[in-house]
């Protein structure tokens, strides 16, 4: 298993936690590990620590609206997030309305020759930037320990 991270912080605002980019690389395939990280309504399963509850509202082609229960760094979020999938290079997510409400992910997916490169790019808004702020990286190691999760799934 290879997997490894790289964290980048991006923008003037850097200070203020606006935009966090990190890097992680993984022999599984660029579809397995696509499949499984924009499968989210699977996630109160297999990441319940992260997802106690997903509840799907409307499915449309290539986006879909859910309403998301999260624990990050010790803080619960009620979000309304709209996924947007590219298959299988781009999966964005809006956070359209609650805690968080205009903080954008986007995940980007590279084919490369030992495996896929994944480029996740975190630019949080709402009490998530405010929390954030005060416990400074701890939102940063969520994201991060979200996709090394996910990673491992995608090599079971």
């Amino acid at each position: 298993m290879i997997y490894s991270t790289i964290y980048t912080l991006v923008g003037e605002l850097s200070k203020l936690l606006a935009k966090v980019k990190f890097e992680k690389f993984t022999n599984a395939t660029r579809k397995k590990i696509f499949e499984i990280a924009t499968n989210f309504e699977s996630f109160q399963t297999k990441l319940p620590q992260f997802f106690p509850s997903i509840r799907v509202v409307s499915v449309r082609p290539n986006t879909t609206l859910a309403e998301e229960h999260l624990k990050l760094a010790g803080k619960e979020l009620l979000v309304m997030a709209k996924h947007v999938i590219d298959e299988p290079v781009i999966h964005e997510t809006f956070f359209v309305g609650g805690d968080a409400k205009g903080t954008h992910i986007t995940e980007e997916y590279e084919q490369t020759p030992k495996g896929t490169r994944i480029i996740l790019t975190v630019d949080f808004k709402g009490s998530i930037r405010l929390t954030g702020v005060l416990g400074r990286g701890k939102f940063e190691d969520e994201f991060s320990r979200i996709m090394d999760e996910l990673i491992l799934i995608a090599k079971n």
